[in-house]
């Protein structure tokens, strides 16, 4: 195990629900600042978001203090991905790597587009489904450049360390060879995700092909260091919270009873679910042009 642990706040579905991240020793921590982005040499650590197969929007919320895990919201209302068919959500476990920022002031010479103001985005291709809160060791194996509203929006491909198969994987040809037709998927659900809310289709760079494993480290790396300018205030967050307890070099470090504080002051965990909307398991047929 790694050592991290979650803990809920509120019921799930709601406008409420958290998940804080603890370390080792049960103190709060902010799963964008204080996780260490290497897990080990060459293994990165990730933030599980949303397990797979499910459609509850969940992502690090960049804007709370500690930024903990929340269900997006758009116009009021909860977000919740569409079942493409033939998908069922999400057809990963999905997260993000920590300590990486996408700087939205930071025109990409790959795509001459901003970041989107996220850590970067990780699709893990491993067998076992993740829970959200999760921390979990992943190797890298490629990248796609994805465009989403004009912006840079880079979704890196890995699997978990852990996987019975993750000896057979080290690039992005590995898993076209041992997952026929997982990349193609993988691209058309990003490409069409947003039609069901009546967006248009998302694009990408380089004709939509992925990239292999050094490029995307080389990626990753690039957003490590715009993250450290972030947390050490180089660079401007504008409403980012910074506020950690381990970057000793940044001037948001906090003790861990203020940290405390911030989770105490919420609504306790809730022993009553609240249940998924009946729409969310509906189907969408995306029709040809």
């Amino acid at each position: 195990m790694s050592g991290f642990s979650s803990e809920e706040r509120a019921a799930p579905f709601t406008l409420e629900y958290r998940v804080f991240l603890k370390n080792e020793k049960g103190e709060y921590i902010s799963p964008f600042h204080d996780i260490p982005i290497y897990a080990d040499k060459d293994v990165f650590h990730m933030v599980v978001e949303v397990p797979r197969w499910s459609n509850a929007k969940m992502e690090i919320a960049t804007k709370d203090p500690l930024n903990p895990i929340k269900q997006d919201v758009k116009k009021g209302k909860l977000r919740y991905v569409a079942n493409l068919f033939p998908y069922k959500g999400y057809i990963w476990n999905y997260g993000a790597i920590p300590q990486t920022w996408e700087d939205p002031g930071h025109n990409d010479e790959n795509t001459g587009c901003c970041g989107d103001n996220d850590p970067i985005d990780v699709c893990e291709i491993g067998s076992k489904v993740c829970t959200r809160g999760e921390i979990i060791k992943v190797k890298v194996l490629g990248i796609l450049a994805m465009i989403d509203e004009g912006e840079t929006d880079w979704k890196v491909i890995a699997i978990n360390v852990d996987d019975p198969d993750a000896a057979n994987y080290n690039d992005i040809n590995d898993v076209k060879r041992l997952k026929p037709g997982y990349l193609e998927a993988t691209v058309d659900w990003f490409r069409k995700y947003k039609v069901p809310d009546g967006k248009p289709e998302n694009q990408f760079a380089f004709n939509a092909e992925f990239k292999n494993k050094d490029f995307a480290v080389d990626i990753i790396k690039s957003t490590h260091d715009h993250w450290k300018a972030l947390v050490t205030k180089k660079t401007d967050g504008k409403g980012i919270s910074c506020m950690n307890t381990t970057v000793s070099e940044s001037p948001f470090k906090c003790d861990p009873d203020a940290a405390k504080a911030i989770v105490d002051a919420l609504p306790p965990p809730c022993e009553s679910a609240c249940t998924l909307p009946a729409d969310v398991d509906k189907w969408f047929h995306p029709q040809k042009n």
